[in-house]
């Protein structure tokens, strides 16, 4: 299990510091299928995937974030309004995840891939000269953000750049914007998690909480060095192949979330 996790890590970071992910969407589905292999009971696999995920993504969105300060990408104002509805809704979303059957949403947010992807996909990539909205507005969606990554166990990125795309962000800095939220979900979203798993008597061995932390281990080695090299590669591609590159990725996650 530990060479499989180093191999995920290399792949989660670059995805990471490519686009501004957290690397969860690529993850959360490899944990399941590792720890059914690992004869993990069905009923917590999905819940240690999600939390040993976000649990991973503090160190791979810290990496990513450096890597996109350095190259000028982060706003951190922009990460300050938004930071604040994050936290809210990571930390409120992990606690309830085990709560809520959350297949219906699961759908829904499917649904709102794929119309975002296809938007990418054949829209011209140019940057819309829209101001970003009201505060309030940016908190409100900070909490959307949080909660819907904390109950799918991910980073921010599948709805953070297309909303900061909207208001006139290019990919290259919506990518930077998406890394640096990304810490306040994962720290949020993982303090849930171990909160709400400390309560549960059959959690397999080597966990703390929802995070297992073999796994955390392998994907952590590798995930920061990786998310590095995805930060530099987004900023040598054209924006047009950032964008479709994005929805290509936006689109196999709904698949997947379809077919599940």
């Amino acid at each position: 299990m530990f060479l499989i996790c180093l191999v995920l890590g290399a792949v989660a970071g670059t995805l990471s510091g490519l686009f501004g992910l957290g690397g969860g969407v690529l993850i959360v589905p490899a944990l399941v299928v590792i720890f059914h292999w690992a004869n993990f009971p069905p009923e917590l696999s999905i819940h240690m995937a999600m939390g040993t995920s976000l649990a991973t993504i503090i160190f791979t969105a810290a990496s990513s974030t450096y890597s996109h300060y350095k190259q000028g990408s982060v706003d951190w104002k922009i990460v300050r309004q938004l930071t604040i509805g994050i936290i809210i809704g990571a930390f409120s979303g992990s606690w309830l995840a085990h709560f809520i059957d959350g297949r219906w949403l699961e759908w829904a947010f499917g649904v709102y891939l794929v119309l975002i992807a296809l938007k990418m996909l054949f829209a011209h990539p140019q940057i819309s000269n829209r101001s970003m909205p009201a505060v309030w507005v940016t908190n409100c969606v900070g909490i959307f953000i949080g909660f819907k990554s904390a109950i799918f166990g991910v980073g921010g990125g599948t709805v953070t750049v297309p909303f900061l795309n909207y208001f006139g962000q290019s990919m290259k800095r919506a990518a930077g914007i998406s890394a640096a939220c990304g810490l306040p979900i994962a720290i949020s979203g993982t303090l849930g998690y171990l909160l709400a798993g400390s309560q549960n008597a059959v959690l397999p061995a080597w966990s703390v909480g929802y995070v297992y932390l073999p796994a955390w281990l392998g994907i952590i080695l590798t995930s920061s060095v990786f998310a590095r090299f995805g930060a530099k590669l987004s900023h040598r591609w054209s924006q047009q192949r950032l964008q479709r590159l994005f929805a290509i990725l936006l689109l196999a996650i709904a698949i997947k979330i379809f077919m599940a």
